[in-house]
C-alpha cells in the first residue's frame, strides 16, 4: 500500500488517472515505472479546486503568482529520462511550483532537494506534500540559478523552469555520471529541452524537442 492509499485518497479519480496514463503510453512513455507512479499521483490536489476537474487532462494548468502545474506528458517524460542516471539517491529539483512534480520525484528517488524562489507556492506545496505523507523531500526558498551547493553533488537535476543559458552552479552540482534535465532557450518562447550527462568530468548535451515553460527568474518571492 502505498503512502496515498495510507491517506485515505489514493482511489480518488482512480479511473480519470488510468485513463490519462494511459495517452500518456500512447505518446511515447515507455517506462512502467514511470507510468505506475503517474496513475497513483493525485493531480487534482495540486490544482485550485476550482480547475480540479481539469486535472487530468493533459495540459498545463495556472496555479497563481503567474506560474503553471507542467502539462503530465512533461513530467512524465522528464522523469523518465532521470530513471536512466543510474544511481537514484539525490535529485535536486529547480522549481517546487504546485508540488506536482516533487511528488513524482520523491517515489523515484531516496531523497529530494527542491528548491522555489516564490515564497507562497513553496508553503502551499510543502503542506500538500505532507498531507500526502511524502517525507522524503527537502525544501529551500532560494534563487534556483545557485541550486543547492551544500548537498551536492546530485545523482540526477531537473529544472521545470527555463533560462536562456543553463547554470554553471547547476552543472558543478551534478555528480559524475549524473544526468540534468532542463528546457533551455529565449524566454517567452518555446524552448529545447535538453538531457546533460556528465561523463569523467565532461558534459554529454542532446537536445530532445520543443516544450514551452515559464522563465527561470533569479531572486526570491517571499
Amino acid at each position: 500500500m502505498n503512502s496515498f492509499q495510507r491517506s485515505g485518497i489514493g482511489m480518488t479519480s482512480q479511473r480519470t488517472r488510468e485513463r490519462l496514463v494511459s495517452r500518456l503510453k500512447q505518446e511515447g512513455i515507455s517506462k512502467q515505472a514511470v507510468l505506475d507512479i503517474m496513475s497513483q499521483t493525485p493531480r487534482h490536489l495540486f490544482v485550485d479546486e476550482a480547475i480540479s476537474h481539469r486535472a487530468y487532462e493533459d495540459t498545463a494548468l495556472p496555479i497563481g503568482m503567474g506560474q503553471t502545474i507542467s502539462q503530465p506528458f512533461i513530467v512524465a517524460r522528464m522523469s523518465e529520462l532521470l530513471l536512466d542516471s543510474g544511481k537514484l539517491d539525490t535529485v535536486l529539483e529547480i522549481g517546487t511550483g504546485s508540488g506536482y512534480q516533487t511528488a513524482v520525484l520523491s517515489q523515484m528517488f531516496k531523497e529530494v532537494y527542491s528548491v522555489e524562489r516564490i515564497g507562497p507556492l513553496q508553503r502551499a506545496a510543502q503542506k500538500r506534500l505532507r498531507n500526502l505523507r511524502l517525507f522524503n523531500i527537502f525544501y529551500r526558498h532560494g534563487d534556483g540559478y545557485l541550486g543547492w551547493q551544500e548537498k551536492a553533488p546530485f545523482d540526477a537535476i531537473i529544472v521545470t523552469a527555463a533560462p536562456e543559458n543553463i547554470p554553471e552552479q547547476l552543472i558543478e552540482q551534478l555528480a559524475e555520471g549524473g544526468r540534468m534535465v532542463i528546457p533551455v532557450g529565449a524566454q517567452n518562447d518555446v524552448q529545447d529541452l535538453v538531457l546533460l550527462q556528465k561523463i569523467d568530468g565532461e558534459l554529454e548535451q542532446l537536445s530532445l524537442e520543443k516544450v514551452k515553460f515559464v522563465p527561470l527568474v533569479t531572486g526570491t518571492i517571499d
